[in-house]
Parts: C-alpha cells; sequence; structure tokens
C-alpha cells in the first residue's frame, strides 16, 4: 500500500464517527427467590395486631373477671412472648399496682424471698389463687 493510500486511510478514521465509549454496567442483583416457610411464618407473626397495654389492676372484684379475660386474650394473641408459665404470671402480676392486689403480689415476691421458689408454678394456679 503507497503512501497516499495510507494517508487517505487515517484521513477517514480521523474524520469518521468516533467509537462510543465502553461503559462497564455494575453486576445485576441476583434474581429473587420465593420466601422460605420459616420466613413467612415470621412475617405473620410480626403482622398480627396491636394489643392495647392493659390497665393496671387493684383486685376490686367487679373488674377481676374483665381483667383476668384481657390477660388470658393477650397471652394468646401473642404467645411468642410467653414460653413458660412464669413469664405469663410475671406479666400479669405487673400491672397489680394498687390495693389488694399489690399487697397479694408483693407476698408473692416475699415468699419468693424467703423460700427461693416463687409460690405459683403455672399459669392454671395463677388463676385458682386469683379467685381464691
Amino acid at each position: 500500500m503507497g503512501l497516499t493510500a495510507q494517508i487517505q486511510q487515517l484521513t477517514q478514521l480521523m474524520t469518521g464517527p468516533a467509537p462510543a465509549p465502553t461503559v462497564a454496567l455494575p453486576p445485576s442483583p441476583p434474581p429473587v427467590n420465593p420466601p422460605s416457610p420459616v420466613l413467612s411464618a415470621l412475617t405473620k407473626q410480626q403482622t398480627r395486631p396491636k394489643l392495647p397495654s392493659l390497665p393496671d389492676f387493684s383486685s376490686e372484684r367487679t373488674s377481676g373477671r374483665a381483667f383476668l379475660n384481657s390477660c388470658t386474650l393477650y397471652l394468646r394473641l401473642a404467645p411468642e412472648q410467653f414460653s413458660c408459665d412464669e413469664k405469663k404470671i410475671f406479666w400479669t402480676l405487673a400491672f397489680f399496682k394498687d390495693g389488694c392486689a399489690t399487697r397479694w403480689s408483693e407476698n408473692l415476691f416475699r415468699q419468693e424471698a424467703d423460700t427461693g421458689i416463687f409460690p405459683i408454678q403455672s399459669w392454671a394456679d395463677f388463676e385458682r389463687q386469683f379467685w381464691s
């Protein structure tokens, strides 16, 4: 190829359209898999209805049944929060803040301090003593 031909070829390359720059694209995310049964179960647990806090209990007979019904409802709707009867009992006693209810709760904890054992061992026993 002669010098003239090379000059023409270079001129065409210089005056022709410039090639598009190459852009590196980020890697695409992995495909989304359907949720596992465990993840679905956790999501369902997290979407349970928000329950209101219970009012404090003073051991008035007129409000006893409503209070215990509210406790039972909450315990059934949020079982993941109460893995044993002890947690159910202590959570319920947290609302005993007035009157005879406070004295009963204080007496239970005093017995535990004296013996090293909390005197109520089951939810059924708690309910029995609640009504006695």
